[in-house]
């Protein structure tokens, strides 16, 4: 039987089309992903992403315990409620999942872990707590609930909603958050546009989805979330990233501290591995669509390689087909490459991701 979130109701009152996400009975769209995708682009809407997990971490050894379990260094996290993105590496440097964590008080951070990998992740997080700590509390929150609220006009629309929390959000930064009443506000997203992910109680998130819903926010499902990610250059866990795959090779060095003496979980297989592959952003010349695990065949400096297309598909504010691709390094922006498609080699350039960012296009 299917998960469900509080909002299950909601969506099958608004006419979603469902379907199986990972275990997990979801919203695709509710009528037209182009127009979904385009709302948040232009305007302002909104997701349910409560099937992801809250965690909290408790414990006076807590910080000192997250040292050595993630790759960043949360040592850069001092100002209450501000927010780090990181992965969380086995010891042969692979990716157990990607994660945001929110610093709240030395004795207080707050874990926001992927659906997919959820379970894992506690297992993970609690064989290494009773191996290196004895005070830490982990508490898996689902008795939260989560809206991400995106695009240009999404915080405006929010303080509409929520009486009196812009005095509180307004001076928020990115990647900052703030409690609010029985909101947690962060100013996240996975959709490269402005805009907030709301923790709230499971009880009132109905409720508060239909307010949005009647201040102008439009619903969003599955489809658009993805193609938006995609054109803002996120990684999907499971595509471009896995247990199998090194930050290093999938676009997320600048997510990797190496330099202080700091040690972590992975961590010396990270500084042994030579990095002979990189993520790079693909944009089809030819005609067709570009999809997940298609191959690539590159040709630099005499030498042919091949490469995968790790996601796939069209771009409706650029409208093209683009990709996120793990190829040979050395191959720089501005070269082509060749993707088969059905037997047949469609010339595609390499170019620098993101390809879109806060409703205007970068290549």
């Amino acid at each position: 039987m299917l998960k469900t979130t509080p909002l299950n109701a909601a969506h099958r009152a608004m006419h979603a089309k469902m379907v199986d996400f990972g275990g997990w009975d979801m919203p695709l769209h509710y009528g037209s992903q182009l127009d979904e995708h385009h709302s948040v682009r232009r305007d302002a809407g909104m997701f349910d992403v409560s099937h992801m997990l809250t965690v909290d971490l408790r414990g006076e050894t807590v910080r000192q315990f997250l040292r050595g379990l993630v790759a960043n260094n949360i040592d850069k996290l001092t100002l209450p409620g501000k927010a780090l993105y990181t992965c969380m590496l086995n010891p042969d440097g692979g990716i157990i999942d990607d994660l945001i964590i929110y610093f709240l008080s030395e004795s207080w951070f707050r874990l926001v872990v992927n659906a997919g990998t959820a379970d894992k992740d506690i297992d993970w997080i609690t064989l290494q707590s009773r191996q290196h700590v004895s005070d830490l509390t982990i508490t898996p929150r689902r008795d939260l609930a989560m809206i991400a609220v995106q695009g240009p006009n999404a915080r405006t629309k929010v303080w509409t909603v929520i009486p009196g929390s812009k005095a509180a959000s307004e001076d928020l930064k990115p990647f900052q958050s703030v409690t609010f009443d029985n909101y947690f506000i962060a100013r996240t997203g996975y959709t490269g546009e402005d805009g907030f992910e709301i923790t709230l109680p499971v009880d009132e998130a109905e409720a508060f989805w239909h307010k949005l819903h009647v201040a102008g926010v439009a619903p969003a499902g599955l489809g658009a979330r993805d193609t938006l990610r995609l054109e803002a250059g996120m990684n999907l866990y499971g595509h471009d990233m896995d247990e199998t795959t090194s930050p290093l090779e999938s676009g997320l060095t600048w997510t990797v501290d190496l330099k202080s003496e700091r040690d972590f979980i992975g961590k010396q297989a990270l500084l042994k591995q030579p990095v002979n592959q990189q993520l790079v952003g693909l944009v089809l010349l030819d005609k067709g669509i570009l999809r997940n695990h298609q191959k690539i065949i590159t040709q630099h400096e005499g030498a042919t390689g091949e490469g995968e297309i790790t996601s796939g598909g069209f771009s409706p504010t650029l409208n093209q087909s683009i990709a996120l691709a793990r190829i040979p390094v050395g191959i720089a922006a501005g070269e082509q490459v060749h993707v088969v498609v059905r037997d047949k080699q469609l010339a595609a350039k390499i170019v620098k991701y993101p390809f879109v960012r806060n409703g205007q296009a970068l290549i």
